[in-house]
């Protein structure tokens, strides 16, 4: 499944990046919410989660967001986020970028995460930005939704279409894209951009870039290796081999 020269980059890296998809979170039961099973009360993600949308209606944007939240509470980690775990604790720098918000690398038990778009089980307020946990939350009885000590809206703290970025983020995942020595694109189709051009940024800097994903992406005939498979069975192969070749412990 891994081809020599992989297991040789990586038993030398001193740097590696995974950057994981919607793929990973699948394989735990996330449920995408889009097309047909996907519909909530027949609106559209695009129609929620946008700034528009919640001030119109911070009601409707919370009651979806608690439906979602509550679906999330109930998955756990699968064995591909398990494997990310103990990449981290291999390499002498492991950073992990995902486009996820389900916060399941965090109960896995990774450390060193950029997350692009934000994480679904953390919220700010809209006015003073101050953040809050779920179980900080308290919800007017008047209108059901949460409000911050300063008065303002509580929003998820995630990125809704129309939204940038989180530039501090960005700008490190583009960072270490460029520096690595081994770069890994999991469980993600390669389209949605600005997370898409990081494999390629890596390539470019010279690093040694593996997609593993379900099926092939645009990105396929570029990398330099792609696995075709689930990164919950692909994942922890891997890590039993570089341990086997390295001798690194865990």
């Amino acid at each position: 499944m891994f081809s020599n020269l992989l297991i040789q980059r990586l038993t030398a890296a001193k740097t590696v990046v995974v950057l994981t998809g919607a793929g990973v979170s699948a394989e735990s039961g996330v449920p995408t919410f889009r097309g047909e099973k996907g519909l909530w009360k027949h609106y559209r993600p695009e129609e929620l989660a946008n700034f528009d949308a919640f001030i119109r209606n911070p009601k409707l944007v919370w009651e979806w967001y608690n439906f979602r939240k509550n679906l999330i509470y109930k998955v756990n980690p699968n064995p591909g986020h398990f494997a990310l775990v103990e990449m981290e604790k291999i390499f002498e720098n492991f950073y992990l970028i995902t486009q996820n918000v389900d916060n399941l690398h965090q109960k896995a038990g990774s450390q060193k995460i950029y997350e692009l778009h934000g994480n679904i089980m953390r919220n700010r307020c809209v006015d003073c930005n101050k953040y809050y946990n779920d179980d900080q939350l308290i919800f007017s009885e008047k209108d059901q939704v949460p409000h911050c000590e300063c008065g303002g809206l509580i929003r998820p703290d995630v990125v809704w279409f129309g939204e940038s970025l989180p530039a501090y983020e960005l700008e490190m995942s583009f960072k270490i894209a460029r520096i690595c020595d081994a770069f890994f694109s999991v469980g993600t189709s390669a389209v949605v951009q600005p997370a898409a051009s990081l494999p390629l940024e890596a390539i470019q800097a010279g690093a040694y870039v593996v997609e593993i994903n379900s099926e092939p992406t645009v990105i396929t005939n570029y990398v330099h290796e792609s696995i075709i498979g689930k990164s919950g069975e692909v994942l922890p192969k891997l890590v039993k081999e570089i341990q086997h070749s390295s001798n690194k412990s865990i």
